[in-house]
């Protein structure tokens, strides 16, 4: 599973991560969490003290389990993750069937390029392909963008999470979208 995506500043790789994109995979997750801190459940100064091997062992784990993906995209002219998705599926005989879309995030200059919406495509290949019926996500209400990217990869809103995140003295409700596989 991979493709590559044409875009008007070069073409994207759009593939499953491998243990050797650990580093900059740990990089590209630390930027989102730095720029975009309320959209995310993970907090920076947890996941910056997770090594690349700490990666690199979850990138393997998720492969020889089969439960969970992540996907990037690599810009290919300046070789560099630009955009990351992961899909993880319950690991246990009756949750299987359900994956949980996580950590959907594309670098600032890349936006706006459908980027997202091929590494989320990629991952909910793979989720298919394993027996996955439904994948589910959680976007900030607020985070409007996010939502019409998830509406365009066929999510559609399920419910409200109130005050799901806190971050700065502040409570932010989550959209609750799924789509069926």
């Amino acid at each position: 599973m991979s493709q590559t995506l044409p875009t008007p500043i070069g073409p994207v790789a759009v593939r499953p991560a491998v243990p050797e994109d650990a580093a900059p995979l740990r990089a590209l997750r630390l930027e989102a969490l730095a720029d975009y801190p309320a959209a995310f459940a993970a907090d920076y100064d947890m996941s910056a003290a997770e090594t690349a091997g700490l990666w690199e062992k979850r990138i393997a784990g998720y492969s020889a389990q089969d439960t969970g993906l992540i996907c990037v995209a690599v810009a290919e002219r300046q070789p560099r993750l630009v955009g990351m998705a992961g899909l993880y599926r319950g690991d246990r005989p009756k949750t299987r069937h359900s994956g949980t879309v996580w950590g959907v995030y594309v670098s600032p200059d890349w936006r706006g390029l459908h980027i997202a919406e091929a590494v989320i495509a990629e991952c909910l290949a793979w989720g298919r392909v394993r027996g996955v019926v439904v994948a589910k996500l959680g976007v900030l209400t607020t985070n409007t963008p996010a939502v019409r990217c998830y509406s365009r990869c066929g999510f559609s809103v399920y419910g409200v999470e109130p005050k799901a995140i806190f971050h700065d003295g502040i409570y932010h409700d989550e959209l609750l979208m799924s789509r069926l596989l």
